[in-house]
């Protein structure tokens, strides 16, 4: 007999995790998912130590490592690919405890779903989810969780109605898959930055890298991501040669165009037996390199607070007093470097300190 029933609505990084692991501590789940199948959206990501401490308790630690790639440095770089700061992600992962891992979204994606099928979690594909289905869920679940995106979530618009719009931050990602090219070194992430230009390429692995380009913009619609990947050779046409060789090689199949939003602050993320999580909570900017960190760190908090606390309102409340100083402190940071990187100003290194971020991004999960 189950303890309690949950929904969750959205089978991204936040719903699948949410499902893994709120069905190993023995709760009954089911996904809605609007999509015929699991989400590739988005070329790849890192899972910097704090998301590999979620993952470990996941029990999936080995399968993101052998289709991931563990790299050692994050390189700094101007236009012309002179060094301006180096991070040893040796020395973070040694603070933090934990591994850092590149892998491409779509391997994660799979992980994630091959885990909630060998525990059973049912996933109902095309299933979209508004206003009338919500209050179906209410009575048929103790539980229903939102991990239903930044942009469009039924979720958040429920709770807050039209108040909670993501907001456009004026620049646009350009985001693909390459072969990796002989000049990237396998184990360093290299971003280039010039004034009001950046390019991001992180290998995967010997064989492939995913890659970003980002500058200034307005939001237009109707061009086509062609016509973005054109205006991507444009702007670093005669950036280093990773740059172009990436641009050059790309996988079309891989490659979108993203109008990049976040949200402000909210006040809270529940209301009655609904909750939020990852983006349609919190979403930050692609700068601050945590937006699947944060998603897996709720599904654990969540799934934390619903153990220790037999009231589900109680359960919801705490998992928003832990939660929001630290998602609040990423959507800030992705803000100000997102300003610094897209401003006309000369590009100053951005000083990381390895003991300063594992400080950060192991907040609240030491003892847990």
């Amino acid at each position: 007999m189950y303890e309690k029933k949950i929904a969750i609505v959205g089978a991204g990084v936040a719903g699948l995790a949410m499902s893994i692991l709120a069905a190993k501590r023995g709760y009954y789940v089911e996904i809605f998912e609007k999509r015929g199948q699991i989400s590739d959206l988005g070329a790849g990501v890192t899972l910097w130590p704090n998301a590999m401490f979620v993952l470990s308790k996941m029990g999936l630690t080995q399968q993101i490592l052998q289709r991931g790639n563990p790299p050692r440095f994050v390189q700094q770089l101007n236009q012309h690919g002179h060094a301006l700061a180096q991070l040893d992600i040796a020395q973070l992962n040694q603070s933090c405890g934990h591994k850092s891992v590149t892998i491409l979204r779509k391997d994660l994606m799979q992980i994630l779903y091959q885990c909630t099928q060998s525990l059973d979690i049912r996933c109902n594909f095309n299933t979209q989810i508004g206003d009338a289905d919500i209050s179906l869920l209410t009575n048929k679940f103790d539980l229903i969780i939102g991990a239903d995106g930044r942009m469009k979530s039924s979720m958040r618009a429920v709770i807050f109605g039209d108040k909670s719009r993501p907001s456009f931050q004026g620049f646009v990602n350009v985001i693909g898959i390459s072969p990796r090219p002989q000049c990237l070194h396998a184990n360093t992430i290299k971003e280039y930055r010039t004034a009001g230009l950046r390019f991001g390429i992180v290998p995967v692995n010997d064989d492939l890298c995913y890659w970003a380009a980002a500058w200034g913009c307005t939001i237009d619609t109707t061009r086509s991501t062609e016509a973005y990947v054109e205006d991507a050779q444009r702007h670093f046409e005669q950036w280093p040669a990773a740059i172009t060789t990436v641009l050059r090689t790309y996988n079309m199949g891989s490659v979108k165009r993203i109008f990049v939003h976040d949200l402000d602050p909210l006040p809270h993320w529940h209301r009655d037996n609904l909750v939020l999580i990852g983006d349609a909570a919190h979403a930050s900017l692609p700068t601050s390199g945590q937006g699947a960190c944060q998603a897996l760190e709720d599904a654990w908090h969540l799934t934390q607070q619903l153990e220790s606390h037999t009231d589900i309102q109680h359960a919801l409340s705490a998992f928003y007093d832990i939660r929001i100083e630290k998602t609040t402190t990423i959507q800030q940071i992705g803000r100000q470097l997102a300003e610094q990187f897209f401003s006309n100003q000369p590009q100053e290194p951005v000083r990381m300190d390895a003991k300063q971020v594992s400080a950060l991004w192991m907040q609240g999960l030491e003892n847990t």
